[in-house]
């Protein structure tokens, strides 16, 4: 089965993509600084690293085109935010993956918050389970597969399952933003890691710490 579900001919001309990178959100001034729009974060510190401006564009998200040099090599980029909630982001991600011709799921890096790992830590994955998250599990019915590799961001567990949605959508307090925000720096550089070095280099490197 082609990636998608369906061999389908890229509607994009042009440079290939090396990387789709997303951040995972909710659009809204609502749900700013919260422990789900760690990911959005990510993408807009990268954005300003590149020296980039998100636009909004025809498939549901705010993104910008990025070229950058490695090791005399450019590589080409395209980062995301969907505008969708996070639960329906795979209608952003898919029609992105879709129009950028972009059907190696290596290829596509997705930024998201994670509550089982504890505020602070960061580690990159290939693949692997969804652990009960919504946007991962909308991208994966989207792509077909889950594949792709995730950045993510530890914002701990909450005192119990019903209390999740609260947890994540919450303000923060003060000490733990303060973690959140060096895991948004961290996030950046394990992405930047993997298009530089490789996801194996990226993962020794970050995994580690």
């Amino acid at each position: 089965m082609a990636l998608f579900g369906r061999a389908k001919r890229p509607e994009r001309r042009g440079s290939e993509f090396d990387f789709l990178i997303v951040g995972l959100g909710n659009p809204g001034t609502k749900f700013s600084r919260t422990r789900h729009n760690v990911g959005f974060e990510t993408i807009e510190l990268l954005a300003t690293r590149f020296n980039a401006t998100l636009k909004a564009g025809r498939d549901r998200a705010l993104f910008a085109e990025v070229n950058t040099t490695v090791n005399a090599q450019t590589k080409h980029l395209l980062l995301a935010m969907p505008t969708t909630f996070m639960n329906e982001s795979g209608n952003a991600v898919g029609p992105l993956a879709r129009r950028y011709a972009i059907s190696d799921p290596l290829k596509i890096i997705i930024v998201h918050d994670e509550l089982d790992l504890e505020p602070g830590v960061v580690k990159i994955k290939s693949g692997g389970g969804l652990a009960g998250h919504n946007g991962l599990a909308s991208i994966t019915q989207h792509l077909k597969t889950q594949d792709y590799l995730r950045v993510r961001i530890g914002v701990g567990k909450p005192p119990s399952k019903e209390q999740g949605g609260d947890h994540v959508l919450s303000k923060i307090p003060a000490r733990e933003r303060e973690l959140l925000d060096i895991s948004v720096q961290v996030a950046a550089d394990a992405v930047q890691l993997i298009v530089a070095e490789g996801l194996d280099a990226a993962m020794r490197n970050i995994n580690a710490r």
